[in-house]
């Protein structure tokens, strides 16, 4: 099946991070990473011009165009039913999601295939940043079935639709990674009412650090520096990453620099230097491929200022992963 795809074979929401725990955020000035082309990329390849069309004819397109770290699940022309949208529609799915459910937010190549572990590897898609995907069932499972294949399904405990990977198609080296699945993946649990129709519920960041506990002091400096709102409305686009101190991270603060004590305004632009304005799963945080990135406080100021270096500095990610799981209860509620 996989012949003729130029393809090599296969063998074998608003991210929360504790930032102290787990990366070295500093400051830096070069400038922000740049997204990838995807329909370009794929134009190379004709056995893929249906599911470049479709992506094209949809909003997904251009919402890839300022991320980096992602793996396309491209599916090629022989593999695409005669009519995706009508076969999308009678599972009661949107296409435009559906083709989200297709974008990884992380950069995986053949040779991350082949390490899979036994009980698989749970990958988040763009899907679930929408807020419409219930619990973690924006996200994908990657599992070895028979002859040493790599299958694509729902974590869900009855899953939707799977896909087998055919081969590895090009990648933008650390960028984009483009492998190719045997057909359209819908994911479980899909409710056509919960479409782009209807936005996905309000979440409350406060709360969110409220609940994760450990993260009171910086809970109570987005209530008085009143950027909650500001926050909670730039979640709604292309998502944010939020990189929260702990409370002994505060703590460990010199004497001369007590955070809490400055005026508002000055608060806001502490909190704005660690929002990234996009959505950074964890497996998109350890491959990403320019560490540094703009924050929310960056478009306050000038181009260069006010940006992050994120660095992977331990290999422990249990706080972390603590912190993000509380954040996707929250949106599937």
């Amino acid at each position: 099946m996989a012949r003729g795809l130029g393809a090599a074979p296969v063998s074998s929401c608003l991210a929360l991070g504790a930032a102290a725990a787990v990366l070295l955020v500093a400051a830096a000035l070069p400038s922000p990473a740049s997204g990838v082309d995807v329909t370009a990329v794929l134009s190379a390849f004709p056995n893929f011009a249906d599911f470049a069309r479709l992506l094209a004819s949809t909003p997904v397109a251009s919402e890839l165009s300022g991320r980096s770290s992602l793996t396309l699940l491209a599916v090629p022309n022989a593999n695409l039913p005669q009519s995706p949208s009508a076969f999308v529609a009678s599972a009661g799915a949107d296409i435009a999601d559906v083709l989200r459910y297709h974008v990884l937010l992380e950069y995986l190549f053949p040779f991350d295939l082949a390490r899979l572990s036994p009980s698989g590897k749970l990958v988040t898609t763009l899907f679930q940043t929408t807020g419409r995907a219930p619990s973690d069932f924006g996200a994908v499972n990657l599992t070895v079935g028979g002859n040493s294949t790599v299958v694509v399904r729902s974590p869900a405990p009855s899953p939707g639709s799977n896909a087998t990977v055919l081969g590895a198609v090009t990648a933008v080296p650390y960028n984009l990674s483009v492998l190719a699945v045997g057909g359209l993946i819908i994911p479980s649990g899909f409710d056509l009412a919960a479409s782009e129709s209807r936005p996905p519920p309000p979440v409350n960041i406060t709360r969110v650090l409220t609940d994760a506990r450990g993260f009171n002091v910086a809970a109570s400096m987005l209530q008085a520096s009143g950027v909650a709102s500001e926050f909670e409305a730039d979640e709604h686009s292309a998502g944010i990453t939020v990189f929260v101190p702990t409370d002994d991270a505060f703590a460990g603060l010199p004497a001369t620099d007590r955070l809490q004590s400055l005026p508002a305004e000055r608060k806001a632009v502490v909190l704005r230097f660690h929002v990234l304005h996009s959505y950074y799963p964890l497996g998109s945080l350890e491959s990403i491929v320019n560490p540094v990135q703009p924050t929310l406080a960056t478009e306050h100021t000038e181009a260069g200022h006010f940006t992050l270096n994120i660095t992977r500095i331990l290999q422990t990610w249990h706080r972390l992963r603590r912190a993000s799981e509380i954040w996707h209860r929250h949106r599937g509620n």
